[in-house]
């Protein structure tokens, strides 16, 4: 089984403010301000669902009925209730008493069975290169297995685990308020670990306290003493034998040494044998580090850990070979149509492949390699669905593409509760609840670094963003909210690259509204996006059709408003069904089986034409979402016109430096502060190099950078740039 947990942390506000601030928040704006909560009616939206089309059966069987009915609670709460005894003394010692309850199952004889294994014994048998068959005796083989099994874990020491889960939920108690876990998820997780297969739990780490954080939750709701890998360069010999007997796995130096190697072989092999339960407290040191920034914080915090609907591991492979058919690379797919030699977009999905590939990989098949490529991506894409939306998030995103000039906060408020409305509408869930105007308050109070608060006369607050470095911050937080309006955002940019050709950039929205659409030009159009954008970003899970997408997307847009139908003379209106051949094909398939015979039903979306909507909302929640992805399309936009002043061939990490260093120069000078990052540096690097404008090839130093002698030219190299400025709405 496999699952994915997410751990997200928000501050709460400070008890007593300062004087100041209680001035500015202490006048009323003569408006009914209603509670914010995170649900739609009575039901709260479920996330994080495991695939419907390559796990059907765990998507039916491993979901929990009751998970609506099921609500929160904080798993380092633990009071008299939670032991079995009762009484004043036990009420002063409960932490102690509730460490002692907990259930660590006894070690089995695990270098035994690491021993006896397939893959090890076919290394003593010599049945593979580099086993004892080839010069080795067995019994130095058996004991450069236990020396490596001895580098991988210990057994963990009861005694130790108890003491450590004591002091941890004292020091747990003093950092946070409340540890949140929806019941409903945990029970589907509890469920999949009474099946009896191995229980494989997948993190995203989004901070430093996740690696012992998630270990103890899952200790505290029964799932025994998890084990988590750990690499043993990141702490001393010391603190590597204190964390092997708390249940830590350090992964050999061996692992990732070369195929020909035979210790390579040898180690890989010890490691695969010993992959079971995976993660305990191999955090500790990245508490420890973040400790001291913490401990001198007055205010405590809140956590929130996510877990996604397991899924059976099984069931996913024997599903995933069948959905597997013919790529090409970005380079084939996007290429011509950027330098202008073809204009038809090939009908094949993109190859784009990100997994960094370690020893443990470049062991497996070609085939295999390929199934844990594209579970990285259904796992991404589950993780990225199941996390909450934070109310720092929403205040971002409005402050940094909707109100850039300043903005009232009572104008805030209806925004802000628009949003929330919004972000549960498509079915994502949100991290907060309470009184809009504490909302509000607390999120400012959060970015205070980023806004400044200047009080009118009217009573009211103008809220006015800090120019400088500080709206890179911003835009990260941004990006949490990009998932929830991806398809429309991707939509709106794909509208805009296809009028950016007919109509002036500032043109007017009447103006703009009044050109007609091809079905087929907005599916080329979103398909040369999509094409662009990273796989990380698009989050397009492997057994979805980019053609599906399109339509997804197309979908989206017509849903908000954005696009409506516009039927030409002589065109069957699209809610015509009466002459439709139904009798001659049937009009369900299922999803993503796009072959030769659906060609049919494109050359009929010729006759379909959209323009964009007059309604007066549109024009800003268009511009809007086109912001969205305006941060990564303008760092691409501008590594593009980078690409005449880098100095290559260079290395990867030095040419990263020498973008990013000119991402901060053009953002002090346009004041364009959002694309300075340089996680969109690296997103740019890479895409290039799929791309075919960046070129990797081996060296005496290392793998080196060189540009291509494609877009060695000046001109094609600005085609590049203007192939991404149309995207661009400005």
């Amino acid at each position: 089984m496999a699952t994915m947990l997410e751990g997200r942390r928000q501050t709460q506000p400070r008890s007593s403010p300062s004087g100041r601030e209680t001035s500015l928040w202490s006048s009323g704006f003569g408006m009914k301000l209603e509670a914010v909560t995170p649900f739609l009616g009575k039901y709260r939206p479920f996330v994080g669902r495991c695939c419907q089309t390559c796990t059907p059966k765990s998507w039916e069987s491993l979901f929990h009925r009751s998970i609506t009915d099921l609500g929160f609670c904080s798993v380092i709460l633990v009071k008299e209730e939670n032991t079995r005894f009762r009484g004043w003394l036990v009420r002063r010692l409960c932490y102690f008493l509730w460490s002692l309850e907990q259930h660590i199952p006894p070690c089995q004889d695990a270098p035994q069975k690491i021993v006896e294994s397939i893959g090890v014994q076919n290394l003593l048998s010599g049945r593979v290169p580099g086993g004892a068959g080839e010069g080795q005796a067995p019994d130095l083989v058996k004991k450069e297995v236990q020396r490596i099994l001895g580098h991988i874990q210990a057994s963990p020491r009861p005694f130790l685990v108890r003491l450590f889960s004591w002091a941890l939920l004292r020091f747990l108690n003093c950092l946070f308020l409340n540890v949140q876990l929806h019941k409903g998820q945990m029970k589907m997780v509890q469920k999949a670990a009474q099946a009896g297969s191995p229980l494989v739990l997948l993190s995203t780490h989004k901070t430093l306290l996740d690696g012992i954080l998630l270990p103890f939750m899952l200790l505290s709701q029964g799932l025994g003493v998890l084990r988590v890998a750990w690499d043993s360069r990141a702490c001393s010999p010391a603190l590597r034998i204190l964390l092997r007997k708390l249940g830590g796995l350090f992964l050999p130096p061996e692992a990732n040494l070369s195929l020909d190697s035979s210790e390579g072989l040898l180690a890989r092999a010890v490691v695969q044998a010993a992959s079971a339960p995976l993660g305990l407290w191999t955090g500790a040191l990245a508490v420890l580090r973040s400790l001291w920034s913490h401990w001198g914080c007055s205010r405590r915090i809140c956590s929130r850990v996510h877990l996604a609907q397991p899924f059976s591991l099984q069931e996913y492979i024997v599903s995933a070979r069948s959905c597997w058919g013919g790529r090409q690379t970005l380079e084939q797919l996007l290429q011509p149509i950027v330098l202008g030699q073809c204009t038809a977009v090939p009908d094949t999905e993109k190859e784009q492949e990100w997994t960094p590939i370690t020893g443990p990989l470049l062991a497996l098949k070609e085939e295999d390699q390929l199934l844990v490529r594209r579970l990285s991506c259904h796992v991404l894409s589950a993780s990225v669905g199941s996390a909450a939306v934070m109310s720092t998030a929403i205040m971002a995103t409005l402050l940094l593409f909707k109100h850039q000039k300043g903005v009232f906060l009572s104008q805030l408020l209806g925004e802000f509760s628009w949003l929330t409305e919004e972000i549960l509408l498509r079915g994502f869930d949100v991290g907060f609840s309470g009184q809009l105007r504490s909302l509000l308050k607390h999120s400012l109070s959060l970015l205070r670094a980023h806004v400044a608060l200047l009080r009118i006369r009217q009573g009211d607050l103008l809220v006015v963003l800090r120019p400088g470095p500080g709206l890179t911050q911003l835009a990260r937080l941004s990006a949490e909210l990009l998932p929830v309006f991806l398809s429309e955002a991707v939509g709106a940019c794909a509208v805009r690259g296809l009028l950016a050709g007919r109509v002036p950039p500032q043109g007017p929205w009447e103006l703009q509204g009044i050109l007609l659409m091809s079905q087929n030009e907005l599916y080329r159009q979103i398909l040369l996006l999509m094409h662009l954008l990273p796989q990380d970003l698009l989050l397009l899970k492997p057994c979805q059709s980019s053609y599906c997408y399109c339509q997804e997307v197309l979908d989206r847009l017509i849903q908000c408003g954005l696009l409506v139908a516009e039927e030409t003379p002589g065109s069957r209106s699209a809610c015509d069904t009466g002459r439709q051949r139904l009798s001659r094909k049937l009009l369900w398939k299922p999803s993503g089986d796009f072959t030769d015979s659906d060609s049919d039903d494109f050359e009929e979306a010729e006759g379909r034409y959209f323009r964009l909507s007059q309604q007066s909302h549109c024009p800003d929640f268009f511009l809007f979402l086109c912001r969205l992805l305006s941060p990564l399309l303008k760092a691409f936009a501008q590594a593009a016109a980078f690409l005449h002043q880098g100095q290559l061939p260079d290395t990867e990490s030095g040419y990263t430096e020498q973008l990013f260093q000119f991402l901060q120069a053009t953002a002090q000078e346009e004041g364009i502060f959002e694309c300075a990052d340089p996680k969109l540096a690296i997103s740019a690097i890479w895409t290039f190099r799929d791309l075919g404008v960046l070129q990797q090839m081996p060296s005496p130093a290392g793998p080196r950078l060189h540009l291509s002698p494609t877009f060695a030219s000046r001109e094609n190299q600005q085609k590049l740039e203007q192939f991404i400025r149309q995207f661009i709405c400005s």
